[in-house]
């Protein structure tokens, strides 16, 4: 044996092992991922060993990785006295504790059951090779590619009758609001956990602001926050909040010291969440350095609910690309899969290209970069300002795709107040299509056109009754 061969969990601990039986029991997907590849034999004691093969026993037999309450009952049966007792008491153990990184359990036994199962193909292919019979050589694939499955998840497909009243429920999405109200009934309700929001804009719109405003209002309604930025100091976006919360501008906010102050104070101890501000170099960040981040975060107590990232052009590909668009595309594609390893909602904003900067709306092909930015989004829309707008604080907005909702809408005209950190799209304001606001038709005309037409159509009815 080599120096660096490992056999079994020892080189980890008995305190990792007890967090991994732990893990293997209470995330069942995790378990059933491993559970093949791990072999009882991989822990150091008696009573973690037995405590494995009744896992084992119990998935083999039934199907499903048992809880503890199942798990004590086979236990109970050990027919030595003392190893049964300190196999029982190893469970209480297992059982009370908090695992705050799971992630990291996950990863070094994934790490280290693909290194045997690897070197078990590796055994297999050499007899192969030993044999000299060609006909076998295919079969040398398939050993490496069962070693390098290990830690994907199995059966994770479904049917349309597999949990029905869970799917059919009211509260399904479990949606954070954005704070918008029109925005968050477009959105039916806001965005979920695991859900992609995307927000394009050029240069100077207002990400920030409206980036502010969602993490703003996620706190106020007790949510677990993180806001990360590149570009802002941290003194910086604080002062935003603070508009947020007392209306006045950001300018002016030395002037109402006193009562500033104080409206934080209130709204600190009022929210039952947390918010965390974080800047990262725009040099050099990749989503591998904000996942780490977020798992330490974790591993101190703070789980978030919700992560608003400011933004995604600032973030580097994790590996080297042939060209800058695919990076593009894979930046976006590791933000949702993190998003879904962490069970957060996340928005993120996007720049416009260069027609976007004079666009009365701009639209899905107006993303900076790879469009592959904006397919994997779950809702985009777009924010564009007018000269005139910009002096009025105001905006256009348009809903450019929703896998939750109505898609193709532009709302004219909305609040949109920097300096205040304000957004309204207010009841009053009517979507129009995109069409009709390329057109020149307002909201306001086209409520007045719906209430002809709707006049002229219950004539006719009355009509056809008589």
């Amino acid at each position: 044996m080599s120096k660096n061969e490992k056999n079994d969990f020892g080189f980890l601990g008995v305190d990792y092992q007890n967090r991994l039986l732990n893990q293997i029991i209470v995330d069942t997907k995790f378990g059933e991922s491993v559970i093949d590849a791990i072999d009882p034999n991989y822990f150091q004691t008696a009573d973690l060993r037995n405590i494995m093969v009744a896992v084992k026993n119990i998935k083999d037999n039934y199907g499903s990785i048992p809880d503890y309450p199942t798990l004590e009952f086979k236990l109970k049966q050990i027919d030595e006295s003392i190893l049964r007792n300190f196999t029982l008491e190893r469970l209480e153990t297992i059982r009370n504790i908090t695992v705050k990184t799971p992630k990291l359990i996950h990863e070094e036994a994934i790490k280290f059951c693909k290194q045997q199962e690897l070197s078990k193909a590796v055994k297999k292919i050499q007899k192969l090779i030993d044999t000299g019979k060609a006909e076998n050589f295919d079969s040398a694939g398939e050993f490496v590619r069962t070693a390098l499955d290990v830690g994907y998840a199995k059966d994770d497909d479904t049917t349309l009758f597999d949990g029905i009243d869970e799917v059919l429920a009211d509260d399904y999405r479990n949606p954070i609001p954005t704070g918008i109200a029109k925005l968050d009934e477009v959105m039916n309700g806001g965005l979920s956990k695991t859900e992609l929001g995307v927000v394009v804009a050029p240069f100077g719109i207002g990400k920030t602001t409206l980036a502010t405003k969602i993490a703003n209002s996620a706190f106020n309604e007790g949510y677990n926050v993180l806001q990360i930025f590149f570009e802002d100091q941290p003194k910086v976006i604080k002062r935003k909040h603070y508009s947020c919360w007392t209306g006045y501008e950001l300018n002016t906010l030395g002037i109402y010291r006193e009562e500033v102050i104080a409206k934080v104070k209130e709204m600190e101890e009022k929210s039952n969440g947390s918010l965390k501000l974080k800047r990262f170099p725009s040099d050099g960040t990749t989503i591998k350095t904000i996942r780490k981040y977020i798992e330490k975060k974790i591993s101190e107590g703070f789980r978030p609910d919700i992560l608003l990232l400011d933004y995604i052009d600032c973030v580097q590909p994790s590996r080297k690309f042939d060209d800058v668009y695919s990076g593009e595309g894979n930046v976006m594609r590791e933000f949702e899969t993190m998003l879904s390893d962490f069970n957060i909602a996340g928005w993120t904003f996007v720049q416009g290209n260069r027609s976007s900067i004079k666009a009365e709306v701009v639209e899905a092909d107006q993303i900076g970069g790879s469009i592959k930015k904006g397919q994997i989004g779950h809702f985009i829309m777009s924010i564009a300002k007018s000269l005139s707008q910009k002096d009025s604080g105001h905006a256009n907005i348009a809903i450019l795709k929703s896998r939750f909702g109505k898609d193709g809408l532009v709302f004219q005209d909305c609040v949109f107040d920097n300096g205040r950190i304000q957004i309204d799209i207010g009841e009053q304001q009517n979507s129009v299509t995109e069409f009709e606001a390329k057109s020149g038709i307002n909201g306001i005309n086209q409520q007045v056109v719906n209430n002809v037409l709707d006049r002229i159509q219950r004539g006719k009815s009355s009509e056809q009754i008589i």
